[in-house]
């Protein structure tokens, strides 16, 4: 009897080592499932308190308050030197003006309130400019509480590259597209057969700064457009092929963005065109690395987790 009892304790110890080792081999090979899954989106904390409608408008409105708020020392400062300011902007009509040897530049104001009202305009575009970086920050927050906890950390990247747009595409407007439009517009003074008469123009100030700070402020805008795609594809909303694949319609898109932003001449808009077409596909080959480089880090992510599950 005694050998028998060994036998089946002998058994019974088999068999529950047996069983121990399969459970231990259910265990690894689930870690190792878990460990090679694509991790799942945390949730957004803000998930269970959705904001109506409502809410998102005053949280616009707080936004627009706190934007403006911040600018307005911008704004004295761009006061204090308002009459630099009319001069700068002055500068590229001057130098065309002369160029054509049309005599000593004028430019005239009908009301007696008009320069009081440019230099106030001025200012205020003008500090607005200068706080753009504070505008930028407050458009973020305006859009950051549906965005994942990773997505976030493109604040400080998102801020800098949309001032850094908005400010380029201003100072391309000045340095490049103002000389020139300009120079093609008054050149049209010149095109008379006859030498009897002369077309001189006679520009008002008030027209002058809405369509320069109009131009000046669409290129601004247009320069953004890398930087509203490329954060699209970094959330993963766009992708280049599909970018791409859009390009044919974003030429009736760039038309209509372009008329809008500028004045109603086919000169004006052509200026804009061209860079709004230009920047888009740039904004197409930023989006096709930006997947590339997901693409890759998620391989090696991947490879990672598995020699990990395999080495327990």
């Amino acid at each position: 009897m005694s050998d028998e009892a060994a036998a089946d304790a002998a058994r019974a110890a088999k068999e529950a080592a047996i069983k121990a080792a399969k459970e231990a081999e259910a265990i690894k090979a689930a870690k190792i499932a878990a460990a090679a899954a694509p991790a799942t989106p945390a949730p957004r904390p803000e998930d269970d308190l959705e904001m109506g409608f409502f809410e998102h408008v005053g949280e616009l409105r707080t936004r627009l308050v706190r934007a403006v708020l911040g600018a307005i020392p911008t704004i004295f400062l761009a006061w204090v030197w308002k009459q630099e300011i009319l001069e700068l902007l002055l500068k590229p009509w001057i130098e065309a003006w002369a160029q054509l040897g049309l005599g000593r530049p004028t430019i005239h104001f009908s009301g007696p309130v008009d320069m009081f009202v440019i230099y106030l305009k001025n200012s205020v575009i003008a500090g607005l400019i200068l706080a753009s970086p504070w505008v930028f920050w407050q458009v973020w927050g305006f859009i950051s509480p549906g965005l994942y906890r990773r997505e976030r950390r493109m604040a400080i990247p998102f801020v800098l590259a949309s001032t850094i747009c908005f400010v380029g595409g201003v100072t391309f407007g000045y340095l490049i597209v103002f000389p020139e439009g300009f120079r093609t517009f008054l050149e049209y003074a010149e095109q008379l057969p006859s030498d009897e008469i002369q077309i001189v123009p006679t520009v008002m100030i008030t027209e002058y700064m809405s369509f320069s700070t109009k131009l000046l402020l669409g290129f601004g805008v247009v320069f953004e457009v890398p930087v509203v795609v490329s954060f699209l594809a970094a959330i993963e909303m766009v992708t280049w092929r599909g970018l791409l694949g859009f390009g044919r319609w974003w030429l009736l898109v760039a038309s209509i963005i372009a008329a809008f932003l500028t004045p109603p001449d086919v000169i004006s808009q052509m200026m804009m065109l061209i860079p709004l077409v230009v920047l888009y596909f740039f904004a197409v080959g930023i989006a096709f690395l930006i997947e590339k480089s997901r693409r890759k880090r998620k391989d090696e992510e991947d490879k990672a987790a598995g020699d990990e599950g395999y080495e327990r």
